[in-house]
């Protein structure tokens, strides 16, 4: 398997297109596209590996190892590894986010519970926070933005964990859901398997989409704090259709009910984040353009 690519093997077929929120939308500059999609079709090759339903344990970890080594130029046999390393290289970009990401994947494979919501914080810092890092480095941004894009990579994750839950238990035997959470609530892990969240479960699940939303909140600066308007627009997107799913996620049993965002509330949603982030910046570069005027 060495000698081909895993991805023509093992890839599930899940495109940047379906994921919950826009992957490098035509919002970001044509110049920095290429970098990011290379970046994700990297991400979601490993994604594929860490839950294919039939490969071995040991076979995920030894095909995570090859496009590991081959990011960090040992090896040209994945596509995946060799686009996205010449990509980087292009730019003079070190690979650190890619592996940070590979190291959840190795988790996915060999770790399925998560004891409390800072066991699973630990985990987003390596599933979800080295996107937002990555691609606000691309974009040359101040990293002083790290701390408010992980807390909104944060909380996309868990809004993923949560809409998943049902889904990832019966699949893959995963939980993400903290395990102390579900025994406050009087529930086991089995409780996933059912065809219908009992209430003390649809309760777990709202207590963590609150918790979730609170990152959100805080995460809410970010959008403003970017200097480039492109990337600015592409953040507040994302962040509406983040609080939009966890608000379903309130409201709705992600066991029997499906909970995302239809095209057309993706329309509506998005339109009015790019109407108000960029209304927002017009009104704030208007005065700072009359005073440069009068200098």
């Amino acid at each position: 398997m060495a000698q081909m690519s895993i991805a023509a093997e093992i890839r599930s077929g899940k495109g940047h297109g379906d994921e919950n929120f826009p992957v490098a939308s035509h919002l970001i500059h044509p110049r920095h596209r290429a970098l990011i999609l290379a970046f994700y079709d990297y991400v979601r090759t490993a994604d594929d590996i860490a839950d294919h339903p039939t490969l071995s344990e040991r076979d995920k970890l030894n095909f995570l190892d090859i496009l590991d080594a081959e990011l960090r130029g040992h090896g040209d046999s994945q596509p995946e590894a060799v686009a996205l390393r010449r990509a980087l290289a292009e730019r003079g970009m070190p690979p650190h986010h890619a592996l940070d990401m590979l190291t959840a994947f190795r988790m996915d494979v060999t770790k399925r519970r998560y004891a409390d919501w800072d066991d699973l914080i630990r985990y987003c810092r390596h599933s979800a926070m080295p996107v937002g890092r990555f691609v606000l480095d691309v974009h040359g941004e101040d990293r002083a933005t790290w701390a408010a894009s992980d807390l909104l990579c944060a909380g996309l994750q868990i809004n993923n964990h949560l809409q998943d839950c049902g889904k990832d238990f019966r699949a893959l035997d995963r939980v993400y859901l903290p395990l102390d959470a579900l025994a406050a609530a009087g529930v086991g892990v089995e409780a996933l398997g059912e065809p219908q969240a009992s209430e003390p479960l649809r309760r777990c699940l709202r207590g963590l989409a609150e918790r979730t939303e609170a990152l959100l909140d805080e995460a809410r600066p970010l959008a403003a704090a970017v200097r480039d308007v492109r990337l600015g627009l592409e953040i507040s997107v994302i962040q509406t259709y983040a609080d939009r799913i966890v608000r379903l996620l309130k409201a709705r049993d992600p066991l029997s009910q499906r909970v995302h965002l239809d095209p057309p509330r993706l329309l509506f949603h998005g339109s009015a984040a790019i109407l108000g982030e960029g209304l927002r910046r017009l009104t704030r570069w208007r005065p700072l353009a009359r005073r440069a005027a009068g200098a």
